[in-house]
C-alpha cells in the first residue's frame, strides 16, 4: 500500500507557475500530498477526479477569480479553503469569509506561517480545548435542524446541509454549551482558528443563512447583547 495515501491531500490553485511549484515542493517536504492548478477550470477538473483535504486558493487569477470560484464551489462542496490575498486588502478577506473560506493569508507570506495555518484548519475537525458536549447525546437538535457533533454533519429533515470546516467547528462549540452565551473571544479559542473576532461575526452571519428561517431575525443562533452569541433549541 502506498504510504502517501494516508497524507492529507492539498490542492494549490494559483496562476503563478513559480509560486505553485514552490508551494508544492515546500508542502510535500512537510508531509502533504500536493496537486496544483493554474486556474479555476483546471481546479474543477482536479476536484472532479480526486478528493482533497484542503484548497490553497489565490484571489487574483485571470478570468474567474478565486472569490468567484469559492462562491461556486461552496454551493456543492465544503472542502476547507485557505485563501491567499494581497497584503492589507481587507475587502477581499471579508468577502472571502462571507463566501465561505476558512482562513486567509496575505501575500507575501512566510512559508512557515502558511504551514501553521493549514495545520490549524485541518485540526478544526477535532478542535483542541473545545471539550466534549455538556450533554451526553451525540445529536443536538434545534428546530428542524439536527447536528451530529461527532461527525460534524448538519441535516434538515433528513437532508444534509453543506458546512465549511469553520462552520463545523463553530457549531461544535455552540452545541457543546447549548443555551450558554459565548463571547467572540471564547469562540475564537474554542474553534482553534487564527481568525479575529470580526471573522467570528462573519461566520455567524453565514451560519445563520443556513439554519435560520429568517436570518435577519435569528431564532436559534441568537445575539446576546454585550456577551456574544448562543445557540438555543427553541
Amino acid at each position: 500500500m502506498d504510504a502517501s495515501a494516508d497524507k492529507p491531500h492539498i490542492l494549490v490553485v494559483d496562476d503563478d507557475t513559480r509560486l505553485r511549484e514552490l508551494l508544492k515542493s515546500f508542502l510535500s517536504r512537510n508531509g502533504f500530498r500536493v496537486s496544483t492548478a493554474g486556474h479555476a477550470a483546471e481546479a474543477r477538473q482536479r476536484l472532479a477526479a480526486l478528493d482533497f483535504d484542503l484548497i490553497v486558493l489565490d484571489v487574483m487569477m485571470p478570468g474567474e477569480t478565486g472569490l468567484d470560484f469559492a462562491t461556486q464551489l461552496r454551493r456543492t462542496d465544503s472542502v476547507p479553503i485557505l485563501m491567499l490575498t494581497a497584503m492589507g486588502d481587507t475587502k477581499d478577506r471579508i468577502a472571502g469569509l462571507e463566501t465561505g473560506v476558512d482562513d486567509y493569508l496575505g501575500k507575501p507570506f512566510e512559508p512557515r506561517e502558511l504551514l501553521l495555518r493549514i495545520q490549524n484548519i485541518l485540526r478544526r475537525g477535532r478542535p483542541a480545548g473545545a471539550g466534549p458536549p455538556t450533554e451526553p447525546q451525540r445529536l443536538v437538535a434545534f428546530g428542524p435542524m439536527q447536528f451530529d457533533v461527532e461527525l460534524g454533519e448538519l441535516t434538515q429533515v433528513g437532508k444534509r446541509v453543506p458546512l465549511t470546516d469553520a462552520e463545523v467547528a463553530l457549531l461544535r462549540a455552540f452545541a457543546g454549551r447549548l443555551g450558554e452565551a459565548l463571547s467572540r473571544e471564547t469562540l475564537c479559542k474554542m474553534v482553534g482558528s487564527a481568525v479575529n473576532e470580526r471573522a467570528i461575526d462573519v461566520q455567524v452571519t453565514r451560519l445563520r443563512r443556513k439554519i435560520e428561517p429568517d436570518p435577519s431575525f435569528p431564532r436559534y443562533l441568537r445575539t446576546v447583547r454585550g456577551q456574544g452569541y448562543r445557540l438555543v433549541d427553541a
